[in-house]
């Protein structure tokens, strides 16, 4: 269980904090208006930004006093650096070993994964021959082959046209399921995250305002949440 227990941050412009939990298997959807905190959240949890108080434990392990290197987490961004003169197969080994020097049994784990995201005929290539789908498989395939327990995901697929997005929101969630990770997933796209949330966390202003299940769209408590919606607010 990821636990976040008052985590804050504190900028000019606003101070931040988030409480919440998330259990393995599921996928945490985090919606909100630009500038809400959704990112500053992610950052706090994959330790890119400074925690100024509260807890932040996986099961029992205290991760703030981890580097980001250190901390059972990896984090996919909307642009997933990939190495335009790597192959597939380097570009997601490189996951595992910055020197490519892999072990049988790390070479079979790349293939492994390569095969379960749909690139297995592609390896040799480059990332310029891939189509925006293709290459946004490779950086989740380099997330999924470090086989770490928290995956966060900072709008990876956002530039992508509807049809791919709901492809690779369908393997995520897949994914989720057969390694029981732990998902945390920043989106502009409310309604397509809710055909694979678990759990749905609106922020505004630095905090979260409401969360549960999918139903929290149909009917929003607070007018911050509605108008974000585009809809009126039908709560008091």
């Amino acid at each position: 269980m990821l636990t976040l227990t008052d985590l804050t941050a504190s900028y000019p412009e606003q101070s931040q904090c988030f409480s919440l939990t998330a259990a393995p298997g599921t996928i945490t959807a985090l919606i909100g208006p630009s500038g809400a905190g959704k990112s500053t959240l992610l950052a706090m949890i994959g330790g890119f930004a400074r925690v100024e108080a509260g807890e932040l434990h996986l099961n029992r392990q205290n991760l703030l006093p981890l580097t980001p290197a250190e901390r059972p987490i990896t984090t996919l961004f909307q642009d997933n650096n990939l190495f335009w003169h790597m192959t597939v197969y380097q570009n997601i080994a490189i996951g595992l070993n910055t020197t490519l020097k892999l072990t049988p049994t790390q070479q079979q784990r790349v293939s492994e994964v390569a095969d379960k995201v749909g690139l297995s005929g592609l390896l040799q290539r480059k990332p310029a021959q891939l189509s925006g789908g293709q290459q946004q498989r490779v950086g989740l395939a380099r997330c999924l082959v470090r086989n770490r327990p928290v995956l966060l995901l900072d709008e990876p697929f956002s530039a992508l046209d509807p049809a791919l997005r709901f492809e690779l929101l369908q393997l995520l969630r897949e994914q989720t399921d057969k390694l029981g990770l732990i998902v945390l997933m920043v989106t502009h796209h409310p309604a397509e995250a809710a055909g694979i949330a678990d759990q749905i966390i609106y922020i505004h202003n630095g905090c979260i305002f409401e969360q549960g299940d999918n139903s929290l769209l149909q009917a929003p408590k607070s007018r911050e949440l509605s108008h974000y919606l585009g809809r009126e607010n039908n709560g008091e």
